[in-house]
């Protein structure tokens, strides 16, 4: 879909706060109320915009302890493949799963409340997962970005 700079201006906004109304936006825009609902409803319609969401801190609600895991399976089968990525899907800890190449298979974000926790997740959860061969932890000593905003 092509976006004009009306479209990538209201992406922006919305990025930045979604919950401004379609009033304030209209203001922004130099465009109605009705036009920018219109718009709104266009970039839904699409799929562009996926979806709104309440981020949250993990600080306040003490899951700030993040953790880079990756993950090597056994074998590069498809039904094993497929089967982690079922069940690493059932793990709430897992914020992020990312399929990658080099020398690991995957990459999952971890948020947990501290070091405790991370150790019962791996050894009640992530290790009875079926064909890992090997994992690699790192933990985060500070976080310099965090962004969900896609620059148009």
């Amino acid at each position: 879909m092509q976006f004009d700079e009306i479209d990538r201006k209201l992406l922006r906004f919305l990025q930045e706060d979604a919950k401004q109304t379609t009033k304030e936006l209209s203001y922004k825009l130099s465009l109605s109320v009705t036009a920018v609902y219109e718009r709104i409803r266009k970039l839904e319609n699409t799929g562009i915009i996926a979806g709104y969401v309440a981020i949250l801190d993990k600080k306040k609600i003490a899951k700030d302890f993040l953790v880079l895991c990756h993950v090597k399976l056994t074998q590069h089968k498809k039904e094993y493949i497929l089967q982690f990525e079922k069940e690493v899907m059932n793990l709430q800890e897992v914020t992020e799963c990312f399929h990658v190449s080099g020398d690991y298979d995957y990459i999952l974000k971890i948020c947990v409340q501290d070091m405790a926790d991370y150790r019962s997740f791996m050894l009640t959860k992530l290790t009875s997962l079926q064909h890992i061969a090997s994992t690699h932890s790192s933990f985060m000593i500070a976080e310099v970005k965090n962004t969900i905003a896609i620059d148009l």
